[in-house]
């Protein structure tokens, strides 16, 4: 079922740089292609381990033992780090999380993806997607909740549910660095097939130097910004960017892009695919035929 209401043929031939590495970028991709746009992946940024291991395991060792009453998952790399770290000890990812602990996610996305290894979730936001919508949700006292994030995780999260009353436990679970990742350190965990896409051929993925040439001769339409992170290492690496659109997922990533004075063309009202095409076409549909 079409989801995003994206007039039909507004996208075609439309050229839609995407700052994630091809595994990451797939699903948005898939569909981008599905509606005749031309998909291109530069990857921006990657994730390491964390560098505190032993502070991790403890974290899922009293997780494993019933200690908290909720997790709460704000990304789909902490999704990947559950897998490797349930692999590391000859299980499952949902035998990680007992049966007396409850799960919250922010979105459709991860909620999809923690589903498909097993973990069901409880909750999650359908309006607003994002930490401030998930802390929105809870009317009650969360109690205690295990918070795995990446080093750079904004407080909003943290912060929110403590305001609520939980005695929230946060923990570094993968570190956020400039792609690529230490192939030693990459966080490489595979995800389950059905949260990919149905596109089986190779996302064409570009150089920095292409990307550079690409920019300069006006031929990428739009540039998909997933985070505040990747929005700082699209004005570290990419500016100026001329004729091409800057999209981005969230309002945390449209506000760090602004700040930073790249003009921000189009925010994604949801972080799924469905969500990053609507915006992709409410853009260019209101330029009209003018490329």
């Amino acid at each position: 079922m079409q989801l995003h209401d994206t007039p039909a043929g507004v996208l075609n031939g439309r050229r839609v740089l995407i700052t994630r590495s091809a595994d990451r970028a797939r699903p948005l991709a898939s569909l981008l292609s599905s509606l005749g746009a031309e998909p291109l992946v530069l990857p921006l940024i990657d994730f390491e381990r964390a560098t505190d291991q032993q502070a991790l395991d403890a974290a899922l060792d009293a997780l494993v033992a019933g200690a908290f009453d909720w997790l709460v998952v704000s990304s789909i790399t902490t999704v990947r780090v559950l897998v490797e770290k349930a692999t590391e000890r000859g299980t499952t990812p949902a035998a990680l999380v007992p049966a007396g602990t409850r799960v919250a996610t922010i979105g459709p996305s991860s909620r999809q993806t923690l589903e498909a290894v097993g973990i069901p979730v409880a909750l999650a936001p359908v309006d607003i997607q994002s930490a401030e919508g998930l802390v929105d949700l809870w009317t009650a006292a969360p109690e205690s909740v295990l918070l795995p994030q990446a080093d750079i995780a904004a407080m909003a999260l943290r912060e929110g549910l403590a305001a609520k009353g939980a005695a929230v436990t946060a923990v570094v679970a993968y570190h956020t660095v400039d792609f690529p990742a230490r192939p030693e350190l990459r966080l490489a965990a595979e995800l389950p097939p059905a949260v990919g896409s149905s596109i089986h051929s190779d996302i064409r993925e570009l150089s920095p130097a292409q990307t550079r040439r690409e920019l300069d001769g006006g031929t990428i339409d739009a540039v998909v910004a997933a985070s505040p992170s990747a929005a700082r290492r699209i004005a570290a690496t990419l500016l100026p960017l001329g004729r091409c659109r800057f999209i981005a997922i969230g309002r945390p990533t449209a506000a760090e892009a602004a700040a930073l004075g790249i003009p921000v063309a189009g925010t994604a009202k949801v972080p799924t695919p469905d969500g990053i095409v609507a915006a992709l076409g409410s853009v260019f549909a209101n330029e009209g035929t003018i490329r």
